[in-house]
This record gives C-alpha cells, sequence and structure tokens, in this order.
C-alpha cells in the first residue's frame, strides 16, 4: 500500500542509556545496553593513534600477504606534483583510489597499491630558482639538481604523511617517485625505444614557447585564458601584374588586407594565406583595389574604412598562390600561399604568415620553402629588427609596430580584442610560437615489425585504434582522447630547463647530428640505474663513447652531450613502464587509472603514446575521471581567492573520517562542491551512522556466539527479515564499489541506519531486548541479528570509514580464526548472513514485512496526533483499533500477536471491515485499559494478579520469577 514516508531519525533510540527509565528496585532485571565504545568518536585525536598501531602492524604489508595467489586487480597512481602540501582535490583523488583498491581488496584480489610522486618539471625548478636568487648562476648543474632534490623530497614527505593521515593505505616506504635512479633510466629506455625505432627527430619547429620560464612547451603544458590584444588591418601591396588574377584588374593599384592580432609578428611575416576554394574578391575604393575574402567583405570595408566599396572581380583563393606582396615596412618581398586552414568566421580571409610563429604557419613554411629563422630570444625580445622595435619584448613592441605601419601607409585599422589565447599551465603567463630546434616523437612513423600490420599503421594510427579498447569511464572520454590524439603535432619532448631526466643522446662536433648506437644507449641506461640521471652531468658519462667511435654522417671522432632534458609528460608517462620494471610480477596492462579531466591532454596521453611506443598496447583496460572540486559558488576553488578547504584542517579539526565520508557522498563523475558546511553535515551523518553501531554493540555485552546464536531457521520472523534486508543491502553495497558508485553506497547506507534500523528495526527490538529475559530465545534472536547487522556493516563500510570499522571491529563479538584488522577480512556474502542452506530472498516473506512497516507508519502518525491532541502522553498509554478488509486483515489477523510490539502500543485490537481487495486499513486510538507495569511501561489488565510482584504485568512477572 502507498504510505508517506515517515520521518527517519528516531532520538529515543539514538539516545539510549542517558535517563533511568524504571524504579530503581526493578531496574537490575532489565538488559540495558551497556558497550566500552564511545558515542564521541574523537576523530582527530584517536585516528593517529590508530594509524600509528598499523604502522606498528604493517598493515598494508599483511593485506598484500594475506591476498597472495589470489587474482590481482592494479589501480596505478598517477604521480602529484611535489611542490606544495596536498589540497582538496588532491585528497578526493587519494580517496578515490584508496575506496577502490580496498573494496577491491576485500573483494578477494591481490590488490596493491604502489604511491607515486613526480619529482622533476618546471614548478619545482622555479621555486628553487627563487630561492637560490642570483647565485644559481655560479652554481654547477649538479649542484642546482641537488637543491631540486631537496625540494621535492620536502614535499614528498609531506605529502606521504597528509595522504596516510586520510587513511590511505599503500606501499609508502617504498613509493615510485620519478627522481629515483631506476626510474630515470627506465624513463631513458622509454625514449631510446622510441629513438632506435626511427620516431625521434631533432629539427627546428615552431613550438609553444614560455618566455618567462624560458623554454619550450608541450600541448599538454597550455591552456587558454583570455587576453586583449591588439588587432589590426594592414595592406599588403601587389607587386605582380594584377591581370594575373584577373583581366578586370589590369592597370589597378591592388593590395590584399590582413588580420593579426599579434602585430609583433609582422617582422617576421613571409607570406600571406588564402584559402583555394573560397571566393575572394577585389573591392576598389579611393582609387585602390583591395582582395579579401567575399564572405568577409562587408565587415572588412565597414572596419577599414572604404568608401562606396565597387567589386571589380570575384575569383578563387588558388589564383593567388604564388603571386608577390610588398611586406609593409620591410624591403621584402611576401609570398602568396595556399592554406586550408584560413577561416571565414572573422578577420579578412587572408591571413599573415610567420612561419616562426605559428605551427600552421611552419607548415606552410616548408611546403612554400619560406624562412623560419626565429629573431625573437628566449626571453620573448626581439632582435635584428629594426630600431623602432628592436630590443623590446614582444608585448611592449605591438605599439611600436602598430605606429610604424600606420607611418607607412599600411595602417588600415586597429582596435582591443579580447579572445581566448594559450598560456603557460605552470606560470599563467601568455605564451608565443616560437621557431627552435627542439627534439620530437613523431605520430606518423609506422610502428615496428611485428607491432603493425601495414605501413599505414603509425604510431597516431595504431594509439587511435587501441583508444576503442579500453573502458572509459564517463563514456565521454574516449572520444575525447581520441580527438586530442587525432589532430595533435608531433609531441615535442625537449625542455631548455635542469631538474629533469636528461635527454642523453651524443651528438657530433663537426655536423651537429646526434649518435644513435643502442650499445652506446644500453650503457648510458645502466649509468642512470647504477648512479642517477646527475651522472649525465658529470665526467662519468664523458667515458661511454668509446675510443675510436665515427660519426655516421660525417665521419667526425667528437662528441659533445645535449643538454635539454625530456618534458616531464614523458617521464609520466613511463610511470607504469618503471613500476613493471621493478615488480616483473605485475600485470600487463594495470587494470585502472584515475586522474582528473586535464589529464586527457597529460599523463592519460603520454602513458598511452609510451605505452604504445614500447609495448604497442595501452597501460591500462580503464580509465576513471573525476570532476573538479568547487566552491559552493562553482568557482575553481584557491588559496589564493581564499575559498579552499584545506583536508589537512579538516582533519584535525573533525578527523580524516569526514574527508572521506565526504568524498563518498559525493557524485565524482561531476564536478564537486566542497565547503565547510558540507563537511559538518557530514560530521552530522557520521553521528547517526556511529550510533548504529553502538546500538548494536551496546545490546551484545552478555551474547557469546558459540553458546548464544540463533539458528536462521528459528530466528524470529522479523530478526529474518531484517537478516534479509540486510542481504539485499549488500548485494546493493558490493554492486555499487564495481561500479565505483560510492555516492550511492553514501546514501543507502544512510537510509538503512536512519530508516531501516534506528527508526524501525532498533526501534521495535528495544522492548525485546530489554524486557525479555536475558537467555530467552527471542532475545538471543534479536542478538543474533543485530550481530550479523553490525558484522556486515562494519565490512561493507571498512574501504570508506577506514578509521571507524576498525574500530568497531575490536568491540565486536570475537570470532574464531578472525583476523585482527577489519581490512584483512572480505565483504560478507548472503550465506555469512543468513546460512547456507537459506535463501538470501523470501519475496512473500518481504511482501508481508513491506505491508507491515506500511501499516506501522500510519498508526504512528494516529498516535502523533493523539499526542498531540493530549488524548495520549506516549505510544504506550495507547491501545490501537485497526479496520481492514481482505486480504490485509488476512495478514494482520496473521501478526496479531506481534502487532502491539510492531507499533510499540499496549494492545491492538483488530475489526475485518466490509469489501475485498482494496487492503485499506482505518486506525483509531483510544487510552489503554487497565495499569501500567512499572517495570515494562505496557498497560494491561493484569498487572497485580501475580502477588509476588503486584507492580508489574503478566509477560514481566514471568520474566522475574525466572530471574528469581
Amino acid at each position: 500500500m502507498d504510505v508517506p514516508f515517515r520521518a527517519p531519525y528516531n532520538e529515543k533510540i539514538q539516545s539510549f542509556g542517558r535517563n533511568p527509565l524504571v524504579p530503581m528496585d526493578l531496574k537490575s532485571s532489565i538488559n540495558l545496553p551497556k558497550t566500552a565504545f564511545p558515542m564521541k568518536a574523537n576523530l582527530p585525536q584517536n585516528e593517529p593513534k590508530m594509524l600509528a598501531r598499523w604502522e606498528q602492524q604493517h598493515i598494508y604489508d599483511q593485506i598484500r600477504e594475506a591476498r597472495k595467489g589470489s587474482p590481482t586487480y592494479v589501480l596505478h597512481d598517477g604521480p602529484p606534483y611535489t611542490s606544495g602540501p596536498i589540497h582538496l582535490g588532491t585528497a578526493l583523488n587519494k580517496c578515490l583510489k584508496d575506496f577502490i583498491v580496498k573494496s577491491k581488496t576485500m573483494s578477494g584480489f591481490d590488490a596493491p597499491y604502489v604511491p607515486g610522486w613526480d619529482c622533476h618539471g618546471l614548478p619545482i625548478e622555479i621555486k628553487v630558482d627563487k630561492e637560490l636568487g642570483g647565485k644559481k648562476l655560479q652554481m654547477r648543474p649538479t649542484d642546482v639538481r641537488a637543491e631540486c632534490r631537496k625540494y621535492a623530497q620536502k614535499f614528498l614527505d609531506l605529502q606521504r604523511q597528509q595522504f596516510k593521515r586520510i587513511g590511505v593505505f599503500g606501499r609508502f616506504d617504498k613509493p615510485y617517485a620519478t627522481m629515483t635512479p631506476q626510474y630515470e633510466s627506465v624513463v631513458l629506455q622509454t625514449f631510446y625505444s622510441f629513438y632506435e625505432n626511427g620516431f625521434v627527430y631533432k629539427g627546428l619547429r615552431a613550438v609553444y614557447w614560455c618566455m618567462h620560464d624560458e623554454t619550450a612547451l608541450a600541448e599538454a603544458e597550455v591552456e587558454y585564458e583570455n587576453h586583449t590584444s591588439s588587432t589590426v588591418w594592414v595592406k599588403y601591396g601587389l607587386l605582380d601584374d594584377p591581370a594575373r588574377i584577373d583581366p578586370a584588374l589590369a592597370g589597378k593599384k591592388l593590395s590584399t588586407i590582413i588580420w593579426t592580432t599579434t602585430p609583433w609578428t609582422l617582422p617576421a611575416s613571409m607570406a600571406v594565406a588564402f584559402h583555394p576554394n573560397e571566393e575572394y574578391v577585389a573591392l576598389e575604393s579611393g582609387g585602390e583595389a583591395y582582395i579579401v575574402a567575399s564572405k568577409l567583405a562587408k565587415d572588412t570595408a565597414a572596419k577599414c574604412g572604404l568608401a562606396d566599396p565597387r567589386e571589380l572581380a570575384h575569383f578563387p583563393g588558388r589564383k593567388l598562390e604564388r603571386l608577390n606582396f610588398q611586406h609593409p615596412f620591410l624591403d621584402r618581398k611576401v609570398l602568396g600561399v595556399l592554406a586550408d586552414y584560413v577561416t571565414m568566421d572573422t578577420g579578412t580571409g587572408v591571413v599573415h604568415t610567420a612561419p616562426s610563429h605559428g605551427a600552421e604557419d611552419f607548415a606552410t613554411g616548408v611546403k612554400y620553402g619560406l624562412d623560419a629563422t626565429s629573431n625573437v630570444d628566449e626571453k620573448g625580445i626581439l632582435r635584428n629588427g629594426l630600431p623602432e622595435y628592436d630590443g623590446k619584448r614582444v608585448w611592449d613592441a605591438n605599439q611600436p609596430i602598430i605606429d610604424l605601419v600606420k607611418s607607412r601607409g599600411a595602417l588600415l585599422h586597429t582596435e582591443k580584442t579580447e579572445h581566448s589565447y594559450p598560456h603557460c599551465w605552470r606560470c599563467h603567463n601568455p605564451v608565443i610560437f616560437r621557431a627552435t630546434e627542439q627534439w620530437f616523437i613523431s605520430m606518423e612513423t609506422p610502428m615496428p615489425d611485428g607491432k603493425s600490420q601495414s605501413k599505414d599503421d603509425t604510431l597516431r594510427a595504431c594509439t587511435l585504434g587501441e583508444i576503442k579498447n579500453v573502458r572509459w569511464d564517463p563514456a565521454w572520454g574516449e572520444e575525447r582522447l581520441s580527438n586530442m590524439i587525432q589532430t595533435r603535432p608531433d609531441w615535442c619532448i625537449s625542455r631548455q630547463r635542469v631538474w629533469g631526466v636528461p635527454i642523453a643522446v651524443f651528438l657530433c662536433e663537426g655536423c651537429g647530428k646526434p649518435l644513435n648506437d643502442p650499445a652506446i644507449n644500453r650503457k648510458v641506461v645502466e649509468l642512470f640505474a647504477r648512479s642517477g640521471a646527475d651522472a649525465w652531468f658529470t665526467s662519468e658519462s664523458d667515458t661511454i663513447v668509446p675510443a675510436g667511435t665515427k660519426c655516421p654522417h660525417c665521419g667526425g671522432m667528437k662528441f659533445e652531450k645535449e643538454t635539454d632534458i625530456f618534458d616531464v609528460w614523458l617521464e609520466s608517462g613511463a610511470s607504469y613502464l618503471a613500476l613493471v620494471a621493478a615488480e616483473p610480477e605485475y600485470p600487463w596492462p594495470s587494470d585502472l587509472y584515475l586522474e582528473g579531466g586535464d589529464q586527457y591532454r597529460g599523463w592519460f596521453q603520454s602513458s598511452l603514446l609510451c605505452a604504445m611506443g614500447t609495448r604497442a598496447t595501452p597501460p591500462y583496460r580503464g580509465v576513471v575521471t573525476p570532476g573538479w572540486t568547487l566552491d559552493e559558488t562553482g568557482r575553481a576553488m584557491s588559496k589564493s581567492r581564499g575559498n579552499d578547504v584545506d583536508p589537512v584542517d579538516i582533519s584535525s579539526r573533525l578527523g580524516g573520517e569526514i574527508v572521506r565520508l565526504w568524498t563518498a557522498s559525493v557524485d565524482f563523475r561531476e564536478d564537486v562542491i566542497g565547503s565547510e558546511v558540507l563537511m559538518q553535515r557530514v560530521g552530522e551523518n557520521y553521528k547517526k551512522i556511529r550510533n548504529t553501531f553502538r546500538y548494536i554493540l551496546s545490546n551484545l555485552y552478555d551474547f557469546d556466539l558459540v553458546e548464544d546464536a540463533v539458528p536462521f531457521e528459528k530466528m524470529e520472523e522479523l530478526d529474518q527479515y531484517m537478516l534479509r534486508q540486510t542481504c539485499a543491502f549488500a548485494t546493493d553495497v558490493r554492486n555499487w564499489y564495481d561500479e565505483f558508485a560510492f555516492h550511492k553506497i553514501y546514501h543507502r547506507v544512510n537510509h538503512f541506519c536512519i530508516v531501516d534500523l534506528s527508526a524501525f528495526y532498533f526501534d521495535v527490538l528495544k522492548d525485546r531486548l530489554y524486557i525479555s529475559a536475558p537467555k530467552s530465545r527471542a532475545r538471543r534472536s534479536a542478538q543474533t541479528a543485530i550481530w550479523q547487522v553490525g558484522e556486515a556493516l562494519t565490512r561493507l563500510l571498512a574501504p570508506i570509514m577506514t578509521f571507524t570499522c576498525e574500530e568497531v571491529w575490536q568491540y565486536l563479538p570475537k570470532v574464531e580464526n578472525r583476523p585482527e584488522s577489519v581490512h584483512l577480512s572480505s565483504f560478507p556474502t548472503a550465506t555469512d548472513i543468513v546460512g547456507e542452506l537459506t535463501l538470501p530472498f523470501d519475496f512473500p516473506q518481504q511482501n508481508d514485512w513491506n505491508t507491515l512497516r506500511s501499516v506501522r507508519d500510519e498508526v504512528l502518525k494516529a498516535l502523533e496526533e493523539a499526542r498531540n491532541n493530549k488524548l495520549i502522553g506516549g505510544p504506550l498509554e495507547a491501545q490501537v483499533h485497526l479496520t481492514a478488509s481482505d486480504p490485509l486483515y488476512a495478514l494482520l489477523k496473521r501478526y496479531e500477536a506481534q502487532l502491539r510490539y510492531l507499533f510499540i502500543v499496549s494492545a491492538v485490537r483488530l475489526t475485518q471491515g466490509p469489501g475485498n481487495g482494496t487492503g485499506s486499513v482505518r486506525v483509531e486510538v483510544k487510552k489503554a485499559d487497565g495499569q501500567k507495569c512499572e517495570r515494562c511501561w505496557n498497560y494491561s489488565m493484569h498487572v497485580g494478579e501475580d502477588k509476588d510482584y503486584p507492580t508489574v504485568c503478566e509477560r514481566c512477572s514471568a520474566v522475574l520469577k525466572e530471574l528469581a
């Protein structure tokens, strides 16, 4: 029947034991709850003690030993940077991983977890640069690297303690770190695998360049932010005969109009690009004609002040190829070129092309043989230019160049434009494209023999094919990464810094070409494994090239060492390769990678490419992506904004368990909200779950499993029903662990503890537990049931409530061969809960009790109304009259003897109503007949009949005689 939901939280049950409920002379006969399990958790004080005990017990090693020989499940940890303390996002990340690893362990897997740290890279080197100041200029590379190592180690140690503080288990005494010799040697070995198979080349390319950090950047290291640029419309005069384009243009003074948001690149302008298939038009105005895209002609004429423009001719862009134009202020011919990337959504449809300052421009320059020399240095200063702008930083050069163009009569319009622009994701400064010599991994190189089906099986093509074989969660991850791989350029793997794994290649001093000798490469790998990457910067590496070695290109015999270091994404991308190299028993591939959405351009992608280049298969079977952590207004969290929630602070004030429960409470696949208010709210829910455990434990003080446990088939039917409900609960929870649906577990646990247990089962059970004879079968049945419920709850919640479940585990009745820690146990099965010979589900019984609970809700509403009307003071002062027709009446009649206890009233009277099949019930509340029993507080007509116990009811007198 459809019955409104009842308010779930029962304060009377949750606050048991606070006040004496019976006269002192009868109190000793009541089975009042007793437990040493404290109501107040004191998590900030007690969690560190538990951590110390786990440390002493070597709990992680015990778990590994206990699961030895089981099927493996490997979640591979993505390495956080060691450049500061943890924040709420990293806490969310590590808690999710811990939930997965612990739940897989308790599901019967051998699930090792090796935490890792990314210790190299720009963030650390920049911090150390600030600390060293000018002193760095006088230091050797090895000394600077030593300072960086100390800085990285400091925060590795700090983060390690902070992760352990929130209950994360793992091999923290032997993590992987990208700055260890073993790891550095695997990074180099990964590079050599690409290098020796023809994927690697060194060449001039326009790459992202951070002027602030003075280094090249990969696509993954660039993010887009709003930026205001000076935008200009500039004319380039045609030097060739206009009649070559169209006879109608013969004898006309003709120019084209380019549009750019980077005036500082105009000194590097070598070409103007037109779309080959788009239509262009020549507009005449004021005695001159201008070539622009037809689709943008009207807007361009308005912007550039072309009065009464007249269309002279229309022609496709391909007609303009290889025409010569005049540079607006330099003595230079500028070539007309064709390019598909010219768009018609804004501007003029004509793009000025500077091969040294754009990826597409560079490709066009290669196609047409244009000069790609960069006259912008590593600090972003223009060199070898005219006095107006020479020696100025790119942004500072914009206005002088605009003024120069204007003075030459070539400026048609200028304005400020706010647009999305690439920024360095480390220092958040705008970046530029700059043509420099860098190391690249080609995406178009065919895979080596044995790893490809045909010459078309390039690194890009094979990687795209393998992406389809990975489980992506959420599913959009597949398309996202596929699109990135499909469109990405060759991987720029070199950086012009000190702190990282060096690109250990010997270069011929004569021709500058790299030496690629597998035997020499193996020696360098062995050197790194033995002495670390620092050895490249010492004389120890100078003796690796054998005497008499000749350059295969020019025959030279003198070699120098490359000084660039690897992109840190190549380093972290080799992390699972390094782990498998150190732990050969680990499977390939891993089962899961879990990191934020930014790692599609970062770690997910670099790991995939490294694995494809070395093993031709992905390093992961599945990838899971959490959302971002935001404040209550939807803004990203930041210490500088003051809107961050510090998990270390929450742990010290509320407990690490609250950070874990908050993690479980949110649907991590979406962006998640973190705040002090939410943490406090989670803390309140924690108290209710804890009190559920306390109720269970407080009623098991005299329960011995061997002597007192009641077999399922002999239990009271209510207890059987609740154990079957527990089986259903356990099934849901285990399924949701498999789906990583931790928020569903959180809400299901709250509902089970507050609604099913506290507001219903425990509420009904207290009479039987407190009032029955201590050793009666009815009470032992109840104790058996709540023990099973408590045992199941503790084991099912252990992956999430790591601290509390371990605490509860110490108070539960001891079982033979029970492990000393809940984390060494397994999830409960239906057999564990209801026994081998019992079906975990009994649908007729479930339907009966679901109906009885619905009737109970109706009765409780009527009792509340009677109490508000002053008819009764409490439910035990009431008798309830129920009128129902079949089939409900038949059901109530069958359970008639239990109804008074189910409703917690003194009496229930049943009347069969007219009709059949409606299932409705009418509830009438009256004052109970008889006198109040001083022991159980029920009203009875038989109080006083027993002369030995004149103040109690017939039920209590029988118990008292048994006790006597």
